[in-house]
């Protein structure tokens, strides 16, 4: 681990739950910070811009600004104004993300050329998603944020994305492509964002699949947290094994500096 030069941290369920701040993780990402490590907020967030949850974090006391902030939104726009350039774009989404939707066109009404999915919530009622349904009938290409299961919150553990869109995918016979995390893509920019090579990176979440073994399939050292989402079955059920396992993101300075990481300026 002395070769760790910079850190992706998610941030539902590892920093915080829904919203307050976890015991020990902003004196951690203090930590890591004035250990000389990069560090980047990498998150599925769909609910937020990157300059909203720079602010909120920086209200808990988080040293975050939102140059630190890569979500799942920001990352779909760059897709779609790649692959999709001028496309009109129907998206079911829980939150307003359109600021960090530049250069994407949103419509409301009539057919769309590209379906796009955020984070679930209320607005992912009946018409809503056969409206998404009968667009990719149409044979529109599906795009999504995540497909992430579930969420934590206060109340218990709350459905998301990947419930709806693995019905999606079925009933309408296609496949998603997903521009947040698990994809490749998404730390492939994260990495080009901090300068660094997955070799000298560490990935910590709460998410076993889409955080800790995405990572490390990317080449990236992978941290597991007992914060936030985790579940001991689906710790055993998982199709890998993290590189390190830790009750909280307030043991990872502990663990860099045991492992010889984090003790040197890039």
């Amino acid at each position: 681990m002395e070769r760790i030069r910079a850190v992706l941290v998610d941030i539902d369920g590892v920093l915080t739950v829904s919203w307050k701040a976890l015991p020990g993780a902003a004196s951690a990402l203090e930590q890591l910070r004035d250990a000389g490590l990069r560090v980047a907020l990498v998150t599925n967030n769909t609910s937020r811009t990157r300059a909203a949850i720079a602010s909120r974090l920086a209200g808990l006391g988080f040293p975050v600004e939102a140059g630190d902030v890569l979500t799942a939104p920001a990352a779909t726009a760059a897709y779609l104004r790649e692959r999709f350039p001028g496309a009109r774009c129907l998206l079911l989404n829980s939150g307003d993300v359109r600021e960090d939707l530049t250069g994407v066109t949103l419509v409301e009404e009539g057919d769309a050329d590209v379906v796009v999915l955020g984070g679930a919530g209320a607005e992912f009622g009946y018409e809503a998603l056969n409206r998404v349904f009968r667009q990719l009938q149409r044979g529109a290409p599906l795009v999504s944020m995540h497909r992430n299961l579930y969420w934590r919150t206060e109340g218990g553990l709350d459905l998301d994305t990947g419930a709806f869109l693995e019905g999606l995918e079925k009933a309408a016979r296609t496949h998603a492509e997903v521009t947040g995390k698990p994809a490749p893509a998404f730390f492939a920019s994260a990495l080009a964002h901090l300068g660094v090579g997955a070799a000298e990176a560490l990935m910590i979440g709460d998410d076993i699949e889409s955080d800790v073994l995405a990572a490390q399939r990317s080449g990236i050292t992978g941290v597991l947290v007992r914060t936030g989402k985790y579940l001991p079955e689906t710790h055993r059920a998982a199709s890998g094994t993290p590189d390190h396992v830790l009750d909280s993101i307030a043991g990872l300075p502990a663990l860099l500096a045991a492992e010889g990481g984090g003790t040197r300026r890039p």
